[in-house]
């Protein structure tokens, strides 16, 4: 059987794109994401395997880790899609905002890295996908998402560094605006335009995680389209 793929957030618009494009090159797909239909109804499709799993949660993560070794297939690859965000200036952020920002893009991220990293050496190697964000790298942008997302692309070259004698590599994603009807619902018709469509992100996810990006590793790639 291929190895399969832990996407986590896959339940997501992003994730939907993702685990299409894992299933159709034949690679089935571990789906982790938050306890709900969402995730239910992503699981009843032929390939995928899903795990309801808090992904800012350590101990649930661990224990969701635990279920997949016990799943038929082999993961070599993990895309940490999961995150949040919430819009706000200085003036505008308070604990909850920050904590929760902190736990769904930076906690999940680490807690799964944390979890896959192991498991990965003990295989001979793999591969960990982030997503951070164009904001996380520069331009004006609501902070405490910023930062967050910041920190990941921090963590990811940190990884990289830290699992490299592993064999596992580990690089980032940058998107810009994502084309989602979640996103429609606020864009104006010209960013509508310019923003970048899940499936092409999608498929340069997949293309880090595959044997062709074998000599990448540490790197933040921006995805950003015309937006």
């Amino acid at each position: 059987m291929p190895a399969a793929v832990i996407v986590t957030g896959a339940a997501g618009a992003l994730g939907h794109a993702v685990v299409a494009e894992f299933l159709a090159a034949g690679r089935p797909v571990v789906a982790l994401d938050r306890p709900g239909e969402r995730i239910d109804a992503l699981g009843v499709q032929d390939g995928v395997h899903a795990v309801p799993v808090d992904l800012s949660s350590r101990a649930a993560v661990r224990t969701a880790f635990e279920a997949v070794d016990a799943l038929p297939v082999t993961a070599t690859a993990l895309v940490g899609l999961a995150g949040g965000f919430t819009p706000g200036a200085l003036a505008d952020i308070d604990e909850h905002t920050l904590d929760g920002l902190w736990r769904s893009n930076f906690g999940s991220a680490l807690w799964t890295a944390q979890a896959a990293a192991p498991r990965f050496a003990a295989q001979g190697g793999g591969a960990i996908v982030t997503v951070g964000s164009k904001t996380a790298v520069g331009g004006p942008a609501p902070l405490a998402h910023a930062t967050s997302k910041a920190a990941v692309v921090r963590l990811t070259q940190l990884l990289a560094e830290e699992l490299r004698g592993q064999r596992i590599r580990v690089n980032a994603v940058l998107p810009s605006v994502i084309d989602t009807p979640a996103n429609r619902a606020w864009m104006s018709d010209d960013l509508a335009a310019r923003a970048v469509a899940p499936a092409a992100i999608a498929k340069v996810i997949a293309f880090l995680c595959g044997p062709d990006a074998a000599p990448i590793s540490g790197a933040a790639i921006p995805v950003y389209g015309n937006a």
